[in-house]
């Protein structure tokens, strides 16, 4: 149930829940569906919470879902009074980030501000109040787990245990992973493309300027096609979440005036800005990115050949050579290793189906220390490259075992370790903290465990 609660716990993370208050009163009234110590879980609480469930399309019988939202506010609420009494506190400040991204997540889920305090029945000040309270008490019950099993370890034996203890028919089938090495070049006589880029942009702007739609015209050219379906309206952003020079030229517009070109890692802009509403913006834009031309294709494979070909005869070493030719600025400096981009999972293992068409039929053609041939693909910012690539090493596809997957067994035993300490805590904590639910909850069946006294 504690696995359930949790992945609930988390699905709700997001929720814009009204305001708690702590009292010291141990009477329940009319409004108040649960008190937990110093802590208080709110009739409203519950039904905001359902309601935004039901609204995603859930399909559990209210009642059945009420006692779920109430089991869940509990638990938590147990987490609170803990922190209370052990005096942790959270900062606004430390959760303002995760606070935007929601507040911009809940605009567009919504489709603007106003429908958003429509919904809510709130002013943005309000509803920003709420979730930044929401962040920080999750914050607060991630700290105090985090002491609760701070000290949890695994050893061998347990894990061990673990795997023993699982079907293995059970074990879940870890897809082929390998690891590779990448030399890329980007291509040559750039500048020449970048020229190119920025004069069709100033062709469009002047079009823009003499009266034509910026809409129809990003429609027509943009090479975003994320935006161009849509007249290169980008939504309401954050300035955070844009590209700093995209962010800054956005900003000093104002309403339907069109930026000067704009460089990005993702090639040439004209922006123009829609509306602007506190800390968001709203704008379309127009991408191109540079053309390579036939003969600088060829250039940059020539070139990629020949420094596999003295890789292979021993010349060169491949690390050697990525870190005197390569522009790939994620792996040069070690010597080629291709590794994960996102910065808290920057291991060097990949499935196959992480990578892009160009580079998967490459690894798939290769057996473990050959090169390829040079080849195009597009790198992470989807900008034309060059690249030849070394399948480094591989693992089949296999059920998990302790020898290929130890870090990934590791992992689930040791979760499974925490839940069950967790599940522990809360049990003990349930049994010396003052709970009083109200009589309209108590046909829930989990408040069976303790809860009701």
């Amino acid at each position: 149930m504690m696995r359930r609660g949790r992945r609930l716990f988390l699905m709700l993370a997001g929720i814009i829940l009204s305001g708690m208050t702590l009292i010291n009163s141990q009477v329940l009234v009319e409004s108040i569906a649960a008190i937990v110590g110093n802590e208080v879980v709110y009739l409203s609480d519950i039904e905001e919470m359902v309601t935004e469930i039901r609204l995603r399309g859930e399909k559990t019988p209210i009642d059945q879902l009420r006692c779920m939202v109430l089991q869940e506010l509990l638990v938590s609420k147990l987490f609170l009074d803990q922190a209370r009494i052990d005096s942790i506190t959270v900062s606004d400040n430390a959760v303002e980030g995760e606070v935007n991204a929601q507040i911009n997540n809940a605009i567009r889920q919504a489709g603007s501000e106003q429908v958003l305090m429509d919904y809510f029945k709130k002013n943005m000040i309000e509803i920003r109040r709420d979730i930044r309270k929401r962040m920080v008490e999750q914050e607060i019950i991630r700290q105090v787990q985090g002491v609760i099993s701070e000290d949890v370890t695994l050893t061998p034996r347990e894990l061990k245990k673990y795997y023993s203890d699982i079907q293995k028919d059970s074990l879940p089938v870890i897809p082929a992973r390998v690891q590779v090495s990448i030399i890329q070049l980007d291509p040559p006589q750039n500048e020449e493309n970048k020229a190119e880029a920025r004069q069709k942009l100033l062709d469009l702007r002047a079009q823009i300027l003499e009266g034509k739609s910026f809409s129809m015209l990003a429609v027509l050219y943009s090479e975003d096609p994320g935006s161009a379906i849509n007249g290169g309206e980008v939504g309401y952003k954050l300035r955070g979440e844009l590209e700093k020079p995209y962010a800054d030229a956005a900003w000093s517009l104002t309403k339907n005036t069109v930026s000067r070109i704009v460089e990005t890692r993702y090639g040439f802009h004209i922006i123009q800005m829609i509306d602007r509403k506190g800390d968001m913006m709203n704008t379309r834009h127009i991408l191109i990115r540079p053309k390579v031309k036939p003969e600088q294709e060829a250039k940059a494979m020539a070139k990629l050949d020949s420094i596999a070909n003295l890789i292979r005869k021993d010349s060169l070493t491949f690390a050697k050579a990525a870190v005197m030719f390569s522009t790939h600025k994620d792996s040069w400096i070690n010597g080629g290793k291709y590794v994960h981009s996102d910065p808290t999972n920057r291991n060097t293992w990949f499935s196959l189906d992480e990578f892009d068409p160009e580079m998967y039929a490459k690894i798939r053609e290769l057996n473990v220390g050959e090169i390829s041939a040079p080849f195009r693909t597009n790198d992470e910012n989807n900008n034309t490259v060059f690249r030849i690539v070394r399948l480094d090493d591989e693992i089949p596809a296999h059920r998990a075992n302790l020898k290929d997957d130890y870090k990934t067994l590791y992992d689930a035993a040791l979760l499974e370790k925490r839940s069950k300490i967790y599940q522990d805590w809360i049990k003990k904590k349930i049994a010396i903290t003052y709970i009083k639910i109200s009589d309209e909850f108590k046909s829930c069946d989990f408040l069976n465990q303790g809860w009701l006294k």
